[in-house]
């Protein structure tokens, strides 16, 4: 709500990339009641998020008056109803920016090119204009449509012209817009409409879509249908849906902190915490069901910084993000790893959907370029279509790694998803996941890494060289996250029922882990460690030594060697407790409670005093960064509930002096229901009981 007592919001979806690649939003809308809401005396604005609806309570002269804003759970509208003790009248107008095509602006490009090569200067930058499409009915329709695209460029600096025409471009002709209607309401204008009198209640609808279409004309068709099925329910309905939605998704699991004198003089802000902990679910809520995965750089929820600026500038262009619209594993793993915990499974189908749907293009790039056979590999800064951005490939670079070191040879990724898929299948016991899913990308990525290493030491052991360990360790060694990642993976894969596997893929994964050389440790000062890679003396500020505690969990409670990982942990090369960081996780991993709660509750308490909304957070990518928010729910995760095998550890980091309710998911479908108070675990329910008998201690 502005001073003048309008209603404004943007309208954002997980899929609407434009010609360039970019993530961008549908448009913005305003609101304007007449007489007006009043802003300042009875005005209150709430989140109410056990109902999924912004609700504000206000008055207009002096009278009782209500508007409640929502997004409908099962279709694709946004509901904005408002009601008063007396008429109003209301108009509602789409206010767009991509108004006229224009020069993608240097701040702007990132990922995108660096206009130095042919191919870049043949393909100008250029935001394209929305258009509003005519109706003789009394709504509003505007649509963006990719005329052209970055693919087919794409492959040309990629030097992969050979697969020209043989994957459809993900890009071109993808149209994506809404229709704005209301209850009662005629046109106002090109992109307005109005109440048609005065009423104690007002209704509108946006109806949002983003597609493939052949024509324009195709898609106004296929919107028209998208609107009259989201409109069939009815406002109430809709609204008791939406509630039905949420309140399940809440009851599916939680973690409440419970405010007292102890945890306070030991530094911790349980309210703060548990306030970090459901407002990040909830934006995973709101941007996890979509078309594609949610964006670790802002996801749906970035805006313009500076209201007001010019669109076509950073400062005033709701579409500009940091590190612009390429997906960055390292960054988009961070929202998944905390949904299996949370029992969010229906959330995780978009971020597979994009690597299976890249499947076949990664196939076809590694037999172009390295000729392999079955294999697969995704870089760590990608195109959701499964190619790197041009900037980091380099448009004049030879190839055929990335130009940019900091990716050049950075494919672990691929591991971590495998590891991640593996503990889902733990979890849900899906054989259909497993078939249709988990093998498919699980065994190419293996194929990459027994390709493109085929040199193999006196011992017969793999040597992982030409390699590089996470971003900051470009050349060097057996590097830890390979080495680790597969010593994970590969007894895991071996374990699958082997009806759900080859004997040819058992084969490979059977001799690659027999091939596997030994984790990276070396005595540092007489102490013990493990290291990033097999080059001694070499460290990195992402700690990649300790990607053997997490995500990969070969240390931990447990676990042998517990006390060579806490070293290594408490001597690690950076501490950072922000953004991406995975501080806090580890320290939960090792059974390191103090100190993780210690970590978690300074993460929590770093909220963006320039926003109303406590979860715009601030770290390294775009407001808000998701991986900061997200860092809270996988530490508080893991400080309450682990897992090894069919064995669960309950509170194996959590400190004695917070108090704490948690229900949370864990393998072979089960649930894990506790009560912590005054250092004593007061209540205890796992379901099903039968799953772990009679005893209460697992």
């Amino acid at each position: 709500m502005e001073p003048s007592g309008e209603l404004v919001f943007y309208v954002s979806k997980t899929d609407a990339w434009d010609e360039n690649a970019r993530l961008c939003k549908i448009g913005r809308v305003r609101v304007r009641f007449d007489p007006p809401l009043a802003t300042k005396d009875g005005f209150r604005q709430e989140l109410k998020l056990r109902d999924g609806v912004i609700q504000i309570d206000s008055k207009i002269q002096n009278q009782a008056a209500k508007v409640s804003l929502w997004v409908d759970a099962d279709q694709p509208m946004v509901r904005i109803e408002a009601e008063a003790a007396v008429p109003v009248s209301c108009r509602a107008e789409v206010e767009l920016w991509r108004l006229r095509e224009r020069p993608l602006e240097p701040q702007e490009d990132y990922g995108y090119g660096d206009g130095k090569s042919p191919q870049a200067q043949s393909y100008k930058l250029t935001v394209l204009a929305d258009v509003v499409a005519a109706s003789a009915a009394p709504q509003v329709v505007w649509y963006h449509r990719n005329t052209r695209s970055l693919y087919p460029v794409c492959l040309e600096v990629q030097h992969l012209e050979s697969l020209k025409g043989k994957f459809t471009d993900p890009l071109l002709n993808l149209t994506f817009g809404a229709s704005l209607r209301g209850v009662d309401m005629a046109k106002d204008g090109e992109k307005a409409i109005k109440s048609s009198k005065p009423a104690k209640r007002q209704q509108l609808a946006v109806s949002v879509l983003a597609e493939r279409a052949a024509t324009p004309e195709a898609w106004l068709k296929d919107l028209e249908k998208v609107e009259k099925t989201a409109l069939r329910p009815g406002f109430e309905q809709a609204r008791l849906t939406t509630s039905a939605w949420w309140q399940a998704f809440w009851n599916r699991s939680w973690v409440f902190l419970e405010e007292n004198a102890d945890a306070a003089k030991a530094g911790g802000a349980p309210s703060l915490v548990t306030q970090g902990y459901v407002l990040q679910r909830f934006m995973n809520a709101g941007s996890g069901r979509g078309g594609s995965p949610i964006k670790f750089n802002g996801s749906i929820f970035c805006v313009e910084k500076v209201p007001g600026a010019s669109p076509t500038t950073a400062d005033g262009d709701p579409d500009w993000r940091n590190w612009g619209g390429s997906y960055w594993f390292q960054n988009t793993r961070l929202f998944y790893w905390p949904m299996l915990a949370s029992g969010d499974f229906d959330m995780l189908d978009p971020w597979f959907r994009m690597y299976r749907d890249a499947l076949p293009l990664s196939k076809a790039r590694m037999q172009a370029i390295y000729k392999f056979t079955d294999a697969a590999s995704f870089q760590e800064t990608m195109n959701f279509w499964g190619m790197p951005n041009n900037r980091d490939y380099g448009c004049t670079h030879p190839g055929p790694e990335p130009g940019n070191v900091c990716i050049h040879r950075y494919w672990s990724g691929g591991m971590e998803l495998t590891a991640f898929m593996l503990d889902l299948y733990d979890f849900k016991q899906d054989p259909k996941f497993v078939k249709d899913t988990l093998v498919p990308l699980a065994d190419p990525i293996i194929a990459f890494y027994d390709q493109y290493w085929p040199k193999r030491d006196p011992n017969g052991k793999i040597i992982f060289d030409p390699a590089q360990s996470l971003e900051a360790m470009p050349w060097t060694i057996n590097p830890m996250p390979e080495v680790a990642g597969l010593r994970f993976i590969l007894p895991r894969l071996l374990a699958l029922p082997q009806t759900l596997t080859t004997e040819s893929q058992r084969t490979r994964w059977a001799r690659m882990l027999k091939e596997m050389p030994p984790l990276p440790v070396a005595e540092v000062k007489g102490v013990k460690l493990l290291r990033s890679s097999a080059q001694s003396g070499v460290e990195a500020s992402e700690n990649p030594e300790l990607y053997a505690v997490f995500p990969y969990r070969l240390f931990g409670v447990g676990k042998p060697d517990l006390d060579l990982a806490r070293t290594t942990y408490a001597k690690r090369f950076t501490r950072n407790n922000f953004g991406w960081c995975q501080d806090s996780i580890q320290a939960a991993c090792l059974g390191l409670g103090d100190e993780a709660a210690k970590q978690v509750a300074e993460r929590a308490k770093r909220i963006n005093g320039g926003y109303r909304f406590p979860a715009m957070w601030t770290g390294f990518d775009s407001i808000p960064d998701q991986d900061h928010g997200v860092n809270i729910l996988t530490t508080l995760q893991t400080m309450l509930l682990q897992a090894d095998g069919n064995k669960l550890y309950v509170l194996p980091a959590w400190p004695r002096n917070w108090n704490v309710s948690f229900k949370l998911h864990g393998p072979s479908n089960t649930t894990v229901e506790g009560v912590f108070k005054a250092g004593k675990l007061e209540q205890l329910k796992v379901t099903p009981a039968a799953r772990w008998g009679n005893d209460p201690s697992i």
